[in-house]
């Protein structure tokens, strides 16, 4: 996957890794991927629900130890 920007919201609770996420997003063109990390268990429905309402692909969920990692694709 290449993954244009990566965002760091581990130790951060919702609704502040979407927020984050939200305002990287308008700073890239359509398609290139958003690639955020967080700890926060809640981002894994948070993210689903986000994708929907905003029109944006969510290509990727993993869990990787503590980490939640989230991958959009800008619309």
């Amino acid at each position: 996957m290449d993954i244009h920007k990566e965002i760091d919201t581990r130790g951060l609770n919702c609704p502040l890794p979407i927020l984050k996420a939200k305002k990287a997003l308008t700073d890239m063109f359509s398609g290139q991927l958003l690639k955020v990390v967080a700890t926060d268990p809640g981002s894994l429905r948070d993210f689903q629900a986000f994708a929907k309402q905003t029109g944006n692909e969510l290509v990727d969920q993993q869990t990787v130890g503590t980490d939640f990692i989230h991958v959009l694709r800008r619309r």
